[in-house]
């Protein structure tokens, strides 16, 4: 992961910061996993149908909020196969096309929150994201532990659905207007 986060072109300002803080928390120990309390890597996909007019989102139990889906890499290196796992484990989408390596790299804040009965303190998520199509007509599933619905969102309307203004005005916006640039929607 370390060579691709290298190789990788930043979009803008933000990821030009936030690249040279992954290059150099990527060796820290248990950074790949949750025992690193302070931050550790996660993965985010930004799901789009076969026209990439709609992005797949979820409602999401902690956060109250319609949102990415995603997850923590746990230990796994291979970050792809992870958001893959996600969003068939959050979204119940089995027909997945990875469309890019890496789309979008942020570090995202987490407020302290219960989960699973214990409280989890507040940290740093070192997120790499991942544009991923999806079968708008695949029946969709919710994951009971992590959101409670699932649902397809034309893309200005998957910024106003979210209750998250940080996200939208920095992350969902920067992602849907890579998608509009690059695939010309």
């Amino acid at each position: 992961m370390k060579k691709k986060l290298k190789d990788y072109i930043p979009y803008n300002e933000q990821e030009e910061h936030d690249k040279k803080i992954l290059l150099r928390v990527i060796d820290e120990k248990n950074v790949l996993t949750r025992q690193n309390e302070t931050g550790h890597f996660s993965v985010s996909t930004w799901i789009v149908n076969k026209d990439k007019t709609k992005i797949l989102m979820c409602y999401h139990n902690i956060y109250h909020s319609w949102s990415w889906l995603g997850g923590h890499v746990d230990g796994n290196e291979d970050f792809q196969s992870v958001a893959l796992k996600e969003v068939k484990e959050e979204s119940g989408l089995n027909n997945l096309k990875i469309l890019d390596d890496i789309f979008s790299i942020e570090i995202l804040t987490v407020d302290g929150h219960i989960k699973n009965n214990h409280y989890v303190s507040s940290h740093l998520h070192y997120n790499v994201t991942y544009l991923i199509e999806g079968d708008e007509n695949e029946q969709l599933t919710i994951k009971e532990d992590e959101n409670s619905n699932v649902k397809w969102f034309d893309l200005d309307e998957a910024l106003k659905v979210s209750s998250e203004p940080w996200f939208v005005e920095n992350i969902y916006t920067k992602l849907n207007n890579k998608l509009k640039e690059k695939y010309r929607v």
